[in-house]
């Protein structure tokens, strides 16, 4: 718990004293607050496979996107506090239940915390393949505690734009700080590879969300990934957003991404040569 003394574990770095009951800008506390644990279906086929994904979904955010889904868990901190007993508890739990993998949604904030259960839990006999689902909006000293604790990783890569970047989820510097952490990820495990049952044991799986009227945005941020780690990066395009939260009343986020906005990023993809492309049913 070192780590919470003077909070640095995403960009950041607010070094507020979590042990000592100060809260930054994420608003975690000393202990993990969890949302929800459940067996999760609808994960891309390689992490949920046949029996599903188990997912613990901790409450709290480092970002604060206008159009989160999830805002009562990641902006209004829904949840109950766990110590690290009680998560590796239910990390044991959910392997109990016949899940593929244990998938640790929104982690950043609690990455000490997810890092002593796990470590709890392997001692008791845990070995399901540990999942990071994240913003993407990492820092480097924390990804590398994570390197050889973590097998899957499932970034997001929002934005390439700073102004987008500010005005959708007040982090300008998210495309930096994402180039760098997805980087330091593919180092750790290589590409999402599953194997012979079709169920991925390790590596990167990168996800981004299509935005109304920013199709453009999109193609810049594949280009982007293309260029960095060529076409055989694993992607996830996905094109559920709706306008929740506060984007509504925000120019340009109050409706749904449209079938030909949708078609327009796979067509993008497709056109950079991506070759290992998740596409959803719409």
């Amino acid at each position: 718990m070192r780590a919470l003394s003077a909070c640095r574990l995403c960009p950041r770095e607010c070094g507020v004293n979590r042990m000592e009951g100060e809260r930054g800008f994420c608003g975690a506390g000393r202990l993990a607050r969890v949302a929800a644990v459940s067996v999760h279906p609808g994960e891309e086929p390689p992490i949920s496979g046949t029996r599903g994904s188990g997912t613990i979904f901790f409450s709290h955010c480092n970002m604060k996107c206008l159009f989160c889904q999830n805002y009562p868990i990641s902006q209004y901190g829904n949840g109950r506090e766990m110590d690290t007993e009680t998560l590796a508890g239910e990390m044991l739990r959910l392997r109990d239940r016949g899940v593929h993998n244990v998938n640790f949604v929104t982690p950043t904030p609690h990455v000490p915390q997810m890092m002593e259960a796990v470590f709890l839990a392997r001692g008791k006999g845990f070995g399901l393949p540990v999942v990071y689902n994240t913003n993407g909006y990492d820092a480097p000293g924390t990804l590398a505690l994570l390197d050889g604790v973590v097998d899957i990783y499932l970034p997001d890569a929002k934005y390439l734009s700073a102004e987008l970047a500010d005005t959708a989820s007040a982090t300008p510097d998210y495309a930096r700080h994402n180039k760098t952490a997805i980087a330091e990820m593919v180092r750790q495990v290589g590409f999402l590879s599953p194997g012979d049952d079709g169920i991925a044991a390790r590596g990167v799986l990168v996800r981004h969300l299509v935005l109304p009227g920013r199709v453009g945005e999109t193609e810049a941020v594949l280009r982007h990934l293309s260029e960095n780690h060529g076409p055989d990066l694993p992607l996830s395009l996905m094109g559920q957003y709706f306008p929740a939260w506060r984007a509504r009343a925000a120019d340009g986020f109050g409706r749904k991404v449209t079938r030909a906005e949708y078609d327009q990023a796979i067509e993008a993809a497709s056109l950079l040569g991506f070759r290992n492309v998740f596409i959803q049913e719409r």
